[in-house]
């Protein structure tokens, strides 16, 4: 009896976690909690195998939920109501709104405990957006374990929990994004704030933290103006935030990514696209951000690929025979076309072809041929975040 309960000593450990879903490690990154950050190591019983097993079935972490006692039911609404001056989960104290996304609103916060000012993403009370927001928390918590230094230019969770039935993600205070900033600047001030050495700043800086987070495995996914912000203006220094959208290069890769002006070639007609997307929404972010107007403006697909064809040339038969969309904006010849919708017409497009030269109104030609190198059509022949920062324009 003795030797059998030995015998099944492992297997029992094994299912007692299982069946209580404690944060143990599996995988590389620890199961934290929220609130010390402390990680609960894997039973010593066991063997190799059990732990490559756990380690490829999944990891955990703790998600607090603050309630109040002997209360149940359901909100009021369920949208979460911002007032100044409110106090979140007994520390967080409300100073104003930031902004609304799709999927969430952003506002500036006190923490009472810390006595620091922080930023309240308040995820939006729908299942869909619930999941990403919790995806966003795991990367963050990836992303911040692998740069203890915070030296990668990277967003900065502090915190998360559920509070009201709304999930809330704490991090760092920034700045503007870029496209606000853009937009002031423009507006109010008399010199442009975006120089072509301001612009060489931003994208050395992204890129390498692109670098880093491709190291990792994964794709940002929707990199745009909205997604980088400044941390100083004076310094010209950005972070990369919102990471609900991103993924790994594992996973089964949805065909709806990035926004539509910044979005790859590849993912447009459906082809396998990897962490080059990012790459080729840089450079659309660069270009703007000299020019001060959108590189591909568009009203539709079809006119967002008309913009590309212009201006970045014809895409390759081989390039399009990769694609499972490519039918809808392509012949089998190539040519790019527009269907109307009422009529079912079929439209043949002709863009007519200009440069990345002319269209910027850049004189530096060193500064061009790195823009045309980040946004190749064939993402086999495009930079990745890498090779980009070797570039001459960069040193």
């Amino acid at each position: 009896m003795k030797a059998n309960a030995e015998q099944t000593t492992s297997a029992e450990k094994k299912t007692r976690v299982l069946d209580r879903g404690e944060s143990f490690t599996f995988g590389d990154v620890p199961a934290v909690d929220a609130d010390d950050g402390l990680e609960t190591p894997i039973p010593q019983g066991w063997v190799d195998s059990e732990r490559d097993a756990a380690s490829n079935a999944f990891e955990a972490f703790h998600l607090k939920v603050f309630h109040q006692g002997k209360k149940t039911g359901f909100q009021d609404s369920k949208d979460f109501i911002v007032k100044h001056g409110d106090v979140v989960a007994n520390r967080y104290k409300i100073i104003e709104g930031i902004g609304r996304a799709a999927f969430s609103k952003t506002v500036r916060a006190h923490d009472l405990q810390t006595n620091t000012p922080v930023c309240l993403k308040i995820v939006s009370n729908n299942k869909d957006h619930v999941d990403q927001g919790l995806d966003e928390i795991k990367l963050l918590r990836l992303i911040n374990a692998k740069d203890p230094n915070d030296t990668h230019g990277l967003l900065r969770m502090f915190d998360f929990f559920y509070f009201k039935e709304h999930l809330f993600i704490v991090s760092e205070l920034l700045r503007a994004n870029l496209y606000e900033f853009q937009k002031y600047n423009a507006e109010t001030a008399e010199t442009p704030y975006f120089t072509l050495s301001r612009v060489r700043c931003i994208a050395k800086q992204v890129l390498e933290s692109l670098t880093f987070l491709h190291s990792l495995d994964l794709i940002h996914c929707d990199l745009k103006p909205e997604n980088i912000l400044m941390k100083s203006y004076a310094d010209c220094s950005v972070k990369l935030i919102d990471f609900g959208s991103s993924c790994f290069t594992t996973d089964t890769l949805t065909s709806y990514a990035q926004s539509r002006a910044y979005r790859a070639p590849e993912v447009i007609i459906g082809a396998k696209y990897s962490q080059k997307i990012d790459v080729w929404s840089l450079g659309c972010i660069l270009a703007e951000l000299y020019s001060g107007r959108m590189l591909f403006r568009n009203s539709s697909v079809p006119s967002l690929l008309a913009r590309m064809v212009s201006i970045r040339g014809p895409f390759d038969t081989k390039l399009l025979a990769r694609g499972t969309q490519s039918h809808k904006y392509f012949t089998k010849q190539g040519f790019l076309h527009e269907i109307e919708e009422m009529s079912g017409t079929m439209s043949i497009l002709r863009p007519k072809r200009t440069c990345l030269k002319t269209r910027l109104g850049a004189k530096d030609d060193v500064f061009i041929d790195f823009l045309e190198k980040l946004l190749v059509v064939d993402p086999e022949a495009r930079l990745s975040a890498s090779e980009a920062l070797q570039h001459p324009w960069l040193s």
